[in-house]
């Protein structure tokens, strides 16, 4: 209890007499889809409507947070079952634990914004010392403390921060809204449509199926680079988009229909992230009234981007985002937070991206997967808002939950240049400085308690590059040549390719086009200015634009045979390259707007020229590609670069230009300008005062404006879909991108209960870092893979396979890319790389789904071995959907990615850990025995975390640890996973 504070103790007494048990409150629907709930922002502003006033468009659906007058009016005339549901919220809010501290926040000039739950009036010195994110924690915890879903002991678990995280309790959290891109997307709303009709099936009402909570859909991971180098690059790229996609499309706007509380961002528009950060963040929430902080999961492990903005935003796999959207509360392990103190200022010419490189570098080495980093120090106040974006970008490569920046003045100016009213930042400033959760780097700053601490001096970081094959692999410019050399005399690994001495000066001359050309070891063949890491970031555009300025003016050109890409995050880079002038160098330099999308950091980069990839594969040429992304992971930017470095926008044009990654910049030629004299690296470098310039002069809040003014109606091909307006999806049992899948088939109302394993063989033997990439790609359908003679048996054309991504609404395509990657290293082939396994009873050599296939139709479980960081990479559902699809029961490894994890045991896997200091190898296990696992028939018997005996039929055994981390996920193991769990609890409603 609140021992230091007597009004604390009186509130908290006043919770106890409300219900402990949580219960989940769920929206019964039917009526017009303007109206929807919200019930996770808050007990007595549960009411969320989705007003499409055509004058508010600043925010995400179309919302006047600060105008909810008319809105509320709407639900109170309106005949639909939110009416009652919304007497009963309000008859709740009366009762509310913590209504003693809900205030009015006053505006400057009379009346007031709204009500809020004030943390300060609590008076407890315990909070005064929590980190910024977990107070966001907390506000939400209080707001939401109904006795039901969130109850007293939580709030109290959340306050004793300090005492509590290092004891890894449970707690639930309610996010505010929740954020999807197209890849991730399609799946949760085929989901979504799939679980209405199983509910119908079960003889509850269909409508029950609808997002509590706002959600937001961004298309964004379906552009490919087909055509570059062009000035019609965007216009061909998207006719080629549309006639791939129409059906996935069309099925999403269906989608934005049929469910209440859904906005479909379409194609064309920028990177789900840049969009977050300049259209869809709130900051805070005005909503009935009601005042509270923003806080989004999305479906893409990037979400953290938004933290930048001072919003608490993470990743989280699409099932759990199901599962958020209706109702259910997430439950989270309260984490540790790492302070992350910034001194000091970068020095001229380096960039954000040198210093995000760093910055996962060092928190990779300190340690923080499962951890909020909180950054602090007076270095925060010196570096840009799109500066913190691009470092809370990449929480996921330096494997924390959150990179957070709490708000303060920067945040609050971006907000005005981004479009936001001055009333409404007004009064975002006016209520986080009212609760205590605003920094003020001009005011003496409070000590905050940290579970542990990390300091940098802006001015120690350098440039550098990241590679070849993991995102903290840092590698300063200085000693990139050497570096290189030696990936080339490495054994093959995360830093070698084992090229013999002999061959490494090896040139390959081919004719490109009827010119000659030539590769060498580490020749650019691909350089991409892409992903929401940096296109958001003004400066290094701009500085990217100079750098080809510059080089255009000395008479330096890429070599043509390099594919050269720009893909802006949104519509207002485009807006202010062309304000600035610079775009026509870019275009100079082969770097023409190809689209707005993800493109070539998600892997799709599009063909290489034919003779290029001719000339690498007849070679065995280890080519590079250059990119300003965020993941560098072997096969992933394109099966023929085996070397992939990531980079600021401005290296890489400079890479590009010179042609090759095996260079010194400091003592070598980029190139021989127009005048014959040699250029070097310093030659096209600009400088840091040079990039501000052009960024005060070009970067203007009217371009933020007139850009999301149209954002839902600025593409004429997505205008003219024509979809059904029926609540149940008409499925095509032909269609081979939207398919019904099993999850459902034959459910009942009882949870079928914990399974354990028996007699197990091995379908797969892993080393250490297997990503999302290598269990579910997103890349290209080689042509050769069993998803390939799928598609070839129904009729497709090869040139119309487009990719996994594209094609995740169906399962049964994804249950053949399951471990399809081309690059998959499988112990049990004996150092084959590639998408086959053994099957084990007969010896053969098989694909990997055709082994699968084999096991399920004899009635063999499996299991899967792996070493550490197992499900590392992008957030993707597909990578724990398709091995339950193949049958896999349990997964054995060193360790897992945290949101992998989650979502194997959203699909009903068992994740195990070996005890510390063994694994495989140490065991002597080889992927040939037969393993069981055993487990209680009674899920009561199942606790988070204990030790699991695992047997095999070698006479072996071995202990390992259970990794079902709360109480609520082993509820959904008992269930056969998380959507099972939420329709059985939403038909008892």
């Amino acid at each position: 209890m609140y021992k230091s504070s007597s009004a604390a103790s009186k509130l908290l007494k006043r919770a106890s007499s409300s219900s402990n048990t949580r219960r989940s409150l769920y929206s019964s629907s039917s009526g017009s889809r303007t109206i929807s709930n919200n019930s996770a922002s808050g007990s007595n502003n549960f009411v969320l409507n989705r007003c499409r006033s055509v004058s508010t468009w600043r925010w995400s659906h179309g919302v006047d947070w600060n105008s909810p007058a008319t809105c509320t009016a709407q639900i109170r005339a309106s005949n639909s079952p939110f009416s009652g549901f919304h007497r009963k919220i309000s008859s709740m809010a009366s009762e509310h634990a913590f209504k003693g501290i809900l205030t009015g926040l006053p505006k400057p000039g009379g009346g007031e914004f709204g009500k809020y739950y004030s943390l300060p009036a609590l008076n407890d010195p315990r909070i005064d010392k929590l980190p910024y994110s977990i107070r966001i924690l907390l506000e939400s915890a209080i707001r939401n403390c109904d006795g039901f879903q969130v109850n007293k002991e939580d709030v109290e678990k959340i306050i004793d921060w300090e005492k509590t995280s290092p004891k890894l309790v449970e707690i639930p959290f309610k996010p505010a809204r929740v954020l999807l891109q197209d890849f991730t997307g399609v799946p949760a709303v085929v989901d979504l449509a799939c679980m209405r009709d199983a509910m119908s099936k079960l003889g509850s009402d269909s409508n029950k199926i609808n997002p509590l909570v706002p959600v937001d859909l961004v298309v964004d991971h379906s552009v490919q680079v087909d055509v570059a180098r062009s000035e019609n690059a965007v216009q061909a790229n998207m006719e080629l988009e549309f006639q791939r996609n129409k059906e996935r499309f069309a099925f999403l706007k269906w989608g934005s229909k049929a469910f209440h509380n859904m906005l479909v961002v379409p194609p064309g528009s920028g990177i789900v992230h840049q969009v977050n950060l300049e259209y869809l963040g709130r900051v805070v929430f005005n909503s009935e009234g009601m005042l509270y902080p923003d806080s989004v999961v999305g479906t893409d492990s990037h979400t953290t981007m938004i933290d930048g903005l001072g919003v608490a935003g993470w990743g989280v796999g699409g099932i759990e985002a199901e599962a958020a959207m209706l109702g259910q509360p997430m439950s989270m392990v309260l984490p540790g937070v790492v302070g992350f103190k910034l001194d000091g200022k970068l020095r001229n010419g380096v960039t954000a991206t040198d210093l995000v490189l760093t910055v996962t570098q060092m928190l990779r080495k300190h340690g923080v997967v499962g951890k909020f980093v909180e950054f602090h120090g007076n270095g925060v106040g010196e570096i840009s808002l799109a500066d913190r974006a691009t470092i809370a970008n990449m929480s996921p490569e330096y494997g924390a939950t959150m990179g957070f920046f709490p708000v303060d003045k920067v945040t609050l100016q971006y907000l005005k240049l981004t479009g936001r009213s001055d009333e409404t930042v007004s009064m975002i400033e006016a209520y986080l400085r009212a609760n205590n959760m605003f920094v003020d780097y001009n005011e003496p700053q409070q000590e905050r308690a940290y579970t542990s601490f990390l300091e940098l001096n802006l001015s120690d970081v350098e440039p550098c590059v990241s590679g070849p094959k993991r995102p903290h692999d840092r590698v300063t410019l200085k000693e990139m040549k050497d570096d290189w050399h030696a990936c080339l005399d490495n054994k093959v690994g995360f830093k070698g390719f084992a090229v013999p001495k002999e061959v490494q000066g090896k040139i390959a001359k081919f004719s490109f086009k009827g010119e000659p050309a030539e590769l060498k070891h580490g020749s650019v063949v691909i350089a991409a200015i892409t992903s929401c890491t940096n296109t958001s970031n003004p400066s290094v555009m701009l500085g990217a634009a100079l750098v080809a300025k510059k080089a255009s003016e000395l008479g330096l050109h890429v070599k043509p045979w390099v594919k050269t890409s720009l893909a802006p995050g949104s519509g207002v880079v485009t807006k202010y390259l062309l304000k600035s002038g610079l775009q026509k160098y870019f275009n100079q330099q082969g770097f023409n707007i190809v689209g707005y999308g993800c493109t070539t950091c998600i892997g799709n980069s599009g063909d290489l020229d034919e003779s290029v990839s001719s000339a690498i594969t007849d070679n065995d040429i280890v080519a590079a590609a250059v990119l300003s992304g965020n993941r560098n992971f072997e096969g992933r930017v394109h099966p023929l670069t085996r070397a992939n470095y990531l980079a600021s926008p401005p290296l890489v044009v400079a890479y590009a230009l010179a042609g090759t990654v095996d260079i010194d910049f400091e003592k070598e030629p980029i190139g021989v300008g127009k005048d014959g004299k040699d250029v070097y690296f310093r030659d096209i470098w600009p400088s840091t005062e040079e990039i501000a310039e052009v960024v005060q002069s070009s970067v203007l809040p009217d371009m933020f404006k007139s850009t999301y003014e149209s954002i839902t109606t600025g593409n004429p091909m997505w205008n003219q879909l024509a979809v059904p307006e029926t609540k149940l999806y008409s499925w095509d049992p032909n269609s081979t991108y939207i398919h019904e899948p099993p999850y459902f088939k034959d459910m009942t109302m009882d949870p079928p209960g914990p399974h354990g394993v028996k007699d197990a063989y091995c379908l797969l033997n892993f080393g250490d870092s297997i990503t999302t990439d290598h269990i579910s790609p997103a890349g290209n359908i080689q042509k050769d893979s069993p998803a390939a003679k799928f598609l070839l048996e129904r009729g497709v054309e090869r040139k119309d396979f487009n990719s996994y991504g594209s094609r995740r609404g169906n399962d049964e395509i994804m249950a053949r890319g399951t471990f399809a990657n081309i690059r998959l290293v499988n112990k049990l082939l004996n150092g084959e790389v590639g998408p086959k396994t053994v099957h084990i009873p007969t010896g053969e050599k098989l694909f990997i789904f055709e082994a699968a296939m084999r096991y399920k139709a004899a009635g063999q479980d499996t299991i899967v071995l792996a070493g550490a960081e197992y499900g590392s990479g992008s957030s993707r559902d597909w990578a724990a959907k398709g091995p339950m699809l193949l049958g896999v029961k349990a997964v054995i490894s060193k360790s897992f990615e945290r949101i992998h994890r989650s979502n194997l045991v959203g699909m009903g896997i068992i994740p195990l850990c070996f005890k510390a200091g063994e694994d495989a190898d140490t065991l002597g296990l080889t992927g040939q025995e037969r393993y069981t696992i055993d487990l209680p028939s009674n899920i009561s018997e199942i606790r988070p975390g204990q030790d699991v005996t695992v047997k095999t039929d070698s006479g072996k055994t071995f202990t390992c640890k259970a990794r079902f981390d709360t109480e609520v996920e082993l509820e959904y193991f008992n269930h056969g996973g998380i959507l099972p769990y939420v329709i059985r609890q939403l038909s008892k409603k």
